[in-house]
């Protein structure tokens, strides 16, 4: 159990309309930025990725990875490092919970970005650590409903739901007033280090370690990744949804997505730049 009374959030029923996706703003600032290295310490866990199951890539990081990783880890404490743009609300509450259920100490720290559902988990440290240049970022439940009125109007209720639920956690943590934290999620409130320690988003500033930078990252490993997130959040911003990105992703790289979905490593390799390119000539056109 969490060395802090935390709240546990009940299970909400994911609606069959419901599609999740992050905010298409934080989605194109955390797309140019580079992935941390994994941490070599079996005691941590990187979620480097977003949050729930990315049906096309085959990747983002879901509560059963992290309950998987917390079986072998046991009763050891556990340092969770996030940079993450956020995701599926539903997932990322399971995770919390797992979190918050952990019997040692959870230490969490923010490696590049702790956005939308990556700030729910990340509420679920005993200690939680920002780096200079990293960023926390909370806002209102984030998602699409799809169907007629009364779809649309069920939905809405929903979301109150939800916005209350994260709001309880957010309170939990930080010792805020209920009316302060409502006001920071209507306003889809970012914050560094030094203003998420003072709100008591986080616990102490690690003035040691900073957010990679392109830089920093010239021969990383993950530039290839890091092109693709760029590709995805264009397409974003301009207003596709996860399911209309994805078909068109597909689309540029001639690759179906049906049961034979590519892996992120293949997805990733080779076809990239092609990819790009049909891309741009797509926008022009």
């Amino acid at each position: 159990m969490s060395l802090r009374k935390l709240p546990e959030v009940k299970a909400f029923q994911k609606p069959a309309n419901f599609q999740w996706d992050a905010p298409s703003d934080v989605l194109a600032k955390w797309a140019d930025t580079p992935q941390a290295a994994e941490a070599d310490d079996p005691n941590t866990v990187s979620i480097y990725d977003v949050i729930g199951e990315d049906w096309w890539t085959g990747g983002g990081f879901t509560a059963k990875r992290m309950g998987a990783a917390l079986r072998q880890i046991g009763t050891s404490p556990v340092t969770v490092k996030i940079n993450s743009p956020g995701g599926d609300m539903f997932e990322g509450i399971a995770i919390y919970n797992l979190l918050r259920d952990h019997p040692a100490k959870v230490t969490v720290e923010v490696m590049g970005w702790a956005a939308s559902a990556a700030s729910i988990i990340a509420m679920a440290g005993d200690d939680i650590r920002m780096g200079l240049g990293t960023f926390m970022m909370v806002h209102n439940a984030w998602g699409v409903v799809v169907g007629n009125r009364h779809d649309m109007r069920g939905g809405a209720d929903l979301f109150d739901g939800f916005d209350s639920a994260i709001a309880d956690i957010y309170q939990a943590r930080t010792g805020m007033d209920r009316k302060a934290i409502v006001k920071l999620m209507d306003a889809e409130t970012f914050m560094g280090p030094s203003e998420a320690v003072k709100n008591g988003f986080a616990d102490s500033i690690d003035e040691g370690r900073s957010a990679p930078t392109e830089a920093s990252a010239a021969s990383h490993p993950d530039r290839a990744v890091m092109a693709r997130r760029k590709v995805e959040a264009a397409l974003a911003k301009s207003g596709l949804s996860r399911g209309d990105r994805s078909d068109v992703l597909a689309e540029l790289t001639a690759t179906p997505r049906d049961a034979s979905r590519p892996t992120p490593a293949e997805r990733d390799a080779g076809q990239l730049a092609a990819a790009a390119k049909r891309f741009t000539d797509l926008l022009k056109a």
